[in-house]
């Protein structure tokens, strides 16, 4: 007798994909109500508050237990590539936000310093998933300064420069 991985999904890439779409259409209406919930940021301050709010959901509860889930299926997508075009980060209310305020500062590339601030704030949940403890305000703090830094001042700063 043939063991079914569940009586919806017939193997185990079906039952993983399902659950990939699933994970990535929470997370996507989560991130699209709170950008239009969310007041236009007047200040760093503002941005660094609201980024530290995510963190804190996405460390604690449900929003823990959904990220442990989410980062187990990116390794996975690692071995199944089909998966990997479902957990691409999309548009969203909540990236416009920081994108447009990254914008109104006269960020130079506001959209590459948006993907590398998110992709930041995101390695800091990962971490804090995988070894522990909390993200604190000053750690957020100082990534939004980074993407509000002049991209000239920059220059002799990347892993290329010499020590």
């Amino acid at each position: 007798m043939a063991c079914t991985t569940s009586a919806y999904f017939r193997t185990r890439q079906a039952l993983l994909t399902a659950l990939v779409r699933r994970l990535v259409a929470h997370d996507r209406a989560e991130l699209q109500a709170a950008g239009e919930r969310a007041p236009v940021m007047r200040d760093a301050g503002e941005l660094t508050d609201g980024l530290a709010g995510f963190v804190e959901r996405r460390l604690t509860g449900a929003g823990r237990q959904r990220s442990l889930a989410r980062y187990a299926c990116a390794v996975e997508s690692v071995r199944h590539p089909e998966l990997r075009e479902i957990l691409v980060p999309r548009e969203n209310a909540a990236r416009d936000a920081v994108r447009a305020f990254l914008r109104a500062r006269g960020v130079a590339d506001a959209e590459g310093r948006t993907l590398t601030l998110l992709a930041c704030v995101d390695g800091l949940v990962f971490d804090r998933l995988v070894g522990g403890g909390g993200v604190s305000r000053g750690e957020i703090s100082g990534l939004v300064a980074a993407a509000l830094r002049d991209s000239g001042s920059d220059v002799g700063h990347g892993r290329d420069a010499p020590g």
